[in-house]
């Protein structure tokens, strides 16, 4: 037995018979007379000895499908979906038309009818309101998770990104009309109460996606400096504290962890941190190398569990 499982052309023959021409082992052994352990050590011995070699091809030609893996496995992410680098100016605004693209066409897999999908607020999302409507419409609900009214800068708050995604889908939309942050914790405590405020609160229990975007504390690219909710020398402050980014106005550091910030946290009307964490599907987008520490403080703090990146970032997360 030993003698015809160790020759080199019966190996060959049956790794032949069994990938090319798509023989059963059973059906191996009645052609070549041979039991069927021995058609199976052969099989694995073809492997062995690189007679057989495997190449995994994407039918969809994604380029960076290893490095993608290679993120899943380290951060024990649901997906990575990774893009190059490709900007183009609007102004004075960075825009990556293919992490637009990307996610655009990732959420029309994605989403159904009937869903509640959150949003967030800032740039990134806004920049996705660009695109064209989809053409097959998806009748589900976006939701802002986060509070925002104000003069300054309308187009980077969620009730408008909410709308705007809606019409982008076919779908419907509920806005959330409060201040994004409050004077102090007990204002914001009696203002939960009211009813209609309570309504959107609980469907927010409802939610089973959220998009967001992920800040950073940079004075000249934060959104929270754009809008005014936080000034410049409070997120002085929060960066000496050690803060990295924000998911909906509240902070975290390069660990995921809010406490330092949870004075500002809890006056942040909208999704508290914690039930964000329980999202089914919490989808970050973000790009640049200059979003990376956020990013991994993010996923570190398990805040999300999809992620929509471009090369940049990615090759500083996979070193981190």
């Amino acid at each position: 037995m030993k003698k015809i499982i160790d020759d080199i052309r019966m190996i060959f023959k049956c790794c032949s018979l069994y990938y090319e021409d798509n023989m059963s082992q059973q059906e191996i052994c009645d052609f070549l007379e041979i039991s069927r352990p021995s058609v199976s050590r052969m099989i694995k011995m073809g492997k062995e000895q690189g007679i057989v070699k495997f190449e995994i091809k994407s039918p969809y030609g994604v380029t960076f499908g290893k490095m993608e893996r290679e993120l899943e496995k380290k951060f024990n992410l649901k997906e990575v979906i990774i893009v190059d680098s490709s900007s183009i100016v609007n102004g004075n605004e960075g825009i990556n038309s293919k992490l637009v693209e990307e996610s655009i066409d990732f959420l029309g897999k994605l989403l159904e009818d009937g869903e509640y999908v959150g949003v967030t607020m800032g740039m990134t999302l806004q920049n996705l309101t660009k695109m064209e409507c989809i053409e097959e419409p998806i009748k589900c609900t976006f939701v802002p998770i986060v509070g925002g009214v104000g003069e300054s800068r309308p187009d980077i708050h969620s009730n408008y990104i909410a709308m705007k995604m809606a019409k982008m889908f076919g779908g419907d939309c509920i806005q959330f009309f409060a201040p994004a942050v409050f004077s102090n914790a007990d204002v914001l405590t009696g203002f939960m109460m009211e009813k209609s405020v309570k309504n959107i609160f609980k469907i927010f229990r409802k939610i089973n996606t959220v998009i967001m975007g992920i800040g950073v504390p940079d004075r000249t690219g934060s959104t929270l400096m754009h809008t005014g909710y936080v000034d410049e020398n409070i997120l002085e402050e929060f960066v000496k504290l050690g803060a990295v980014g924000d998911i909906a106005l509240q902070f975290f550091d390069e660990f995921g962890k809010v406490e330092k910030f949870r004075e500002f946290n809890e006056r942040v009307a909208g999704m508290p941190i914690d039930q964000l964490k329980k999202v089914p599907q919490r989808i970050g987008i973000a790009g640049g190398t200059q979003k990376a520490k956020a990013v991994y403080g993010a996923i570190k703090g398990e805040f999300l569990n999809i992620l929509i990146t471009d090369i940049d970032c990615a090759k500083v997360l996979l070193e981190m």
